[in-house]
């Protein structure tokens, strides 16, 4: 077996289901063999904490190809407790969101 066709089929048990940030450097750690593993795991690092701040101050965040994360607001309203009955007041609450890119919708829709 070729060392290309090595890689992919690590590629393929790292690329598993639900993907954590650790298996994602890893992943990426694999397939750029140039770069150490610190590094990656730098880059990754930063740009979910860029992501996460850009929400954090109510902006967007978009990826071209990938997606935009945004922050989608549900007003306040008033709901019941489907046991008791009682209406209860829910308060305003800010949600992040991903809206995929068409790219990624085009690859995920085998």
């Amino acid at each position: 077996m070729d060392k290309k066709a090595t890689t992919i089929s690590q590629l393929n048990e790292i690329l598993r289901y639900p993907m954590t940030r650790s298996e994602l450097i890893s992943a990426l750690a694999t397939r750029h063999p140039d770069l150490n593993h610190s590094d990656v795991s730098s880059c990754v690092i930063t740009l979910l904490d860029s992501i996460s701040e850009a929400l954090s101050l109510g902006r967007r965040a978009e990826i071209r190809s990938f997606g935009t994360f945004e922050v989608n607001r549900h007003p306040p309203r008033k709901a019941r407790n489907p046991k008791s009955g009682e209406v209860i007041f829910v308060p305003a609450k800010a949600v992040p969101h991903f809206r995929a890119g068409k790219e990624l919708r085009e690859r995920v829709d085998w």
